[in-house]
């Protein structure tokens, strides 16, 4: 397999990346509102995660999980569960800086724990099939395949184009080479979202490529499975996807002028108080199944601290008690 896989510099090519580069710096100019960023930050992972699960076939949605725990035997919850994990170990200060074969492997790893054999390139022949069962891709055989990777890495380490169209032709590239039997679309889309947050154009985390392509999901596949050389209309989506997610995410900083009393609360505070928020009125049996692993202590800990700042009433003193929001 050869990997001269190319684009051609289009006119939406180039107007796209202005975009980009355009909504780039108005997020540098914007004030950076901490507590406001955190909790997108946080809401945006999440989505990477369940975007990112649905498109290999997961039917949760991010409006069932957002308040559910993850910490499941269930395999759709583990899947997002360890998409998310990932996803907030490239975010931390731990993890690796450099594109290299270890922060691959290491991803797979995070990615398939529990679901499948990780870690390890594939040892046998892989396709890619069609929901009718049907190969629509032949990958390279596997003894290949290490040489492929270590090719497509030094290849996206010197190249010196734009970052967005790098990460779009690694992605592409990435899939093609079809490293492992299963978790190639999940680690391939964490490997863009790291070559991206390289040069920051991940929009600080804020936003979710994931659920772009999850909304397009037949066209991505389509492109994806794109026979020829000439993957300039792979690009373009994908670039579009970027312009289309920084956007939204810069209009809804935009509208946020100052950090209110709600967003400085401690993570889980505050996702107590939009469980709360989104339900109406829950008790507190409801508020433990979403935090299983949390002693109960704390919970009424944290639920006590909510009361005492006035963002929830208690309504009852016994343990039928139940918990409203007062806004």
């Amino acid at each position: 397999m050869k990997l001269n896989y190319f684009y051609n510099n289009t006119r939406k090519i180039e107007e796209l990346l202005k975009k980009i580069e355009v909504a780039k710096g108005i997020l540098e100019y914007i004030p950076q509102l901490t507590h406001v960023e955190n909790n997108l930050r946080r809401k945006s992972l999440l989505k990477s995660s369940v975007f990112s699960a649905r498109i290999e076939g997961n039917k949760l949605t991010y409006d069932k999980v957002k308040h559910s725990n993850l910490n499941s035997k269930d395999l759709e919850k583990k899947e997002i569960q360890n998409i998310l994990t990932a996803l907030q170990w490239l975010y931390s200060k731990n993890s690796q800086k450099t594109l290299n074969k270890n922060l691959i492997l290491n991803l797979h790893t995070k990615v398939m724990s529990g679901i499948t054999k990780s870690g390890k390139f594939r040892n046998e022949f892989s396709g890619v099939f069609n929901s009718a069962g049907n190969v629509v891709y032949f990958a390279p055989p596997p003894n290949e395949v290490p040489n492929l990777i270590l090719e497509l890495i030094n290849t996206t380490n010197k190249k010196h184009s734009s970052t967005p169209t790098k990460s779009a032709v690694f992605h592409f590239t990435f899939e093609k080479i079809h490293p492992f039997l299963d978790g190639n679309g999940r680690v391939g889309r964490l490997l863009s979202t790291f070559i991206l947050k390289q040069k920051g154009y991940d929009f600080r985390g804020l936003i979710s490529l994931e659920e772009y392509m999850d909304t397009n999901k037949q066209t991505y596949y389509d492109l994806l499975n794109i026979e020829k050389r000439d993957i300039t209309q792979f690009v373009e989506f994908f670039l579009q996807g970027l312009v289309i997610q920084s956007e939204k995410v810069l209009e809804e900083l935009k509208k946020t002028k100052y950090e209110t009393e709600e967003d400085t609360l401690l993570p889980r505070r505050r996702e107590i108080l939009e469980l709360i928020e989104d339900h109406k009125l829950v008790s507190f049996n409801f508020i433990k199944r979403r935090f299983l692993n949390v002693p109960n202590s704390t919970l009424h800990y944290d639920l006590k601290k909510l009361e005492d700042e006035n963002f929830i009433k208690k309504i009852g003193e016994t343990r039928g008690a139940l918990y409203t929001s007062i806004n």
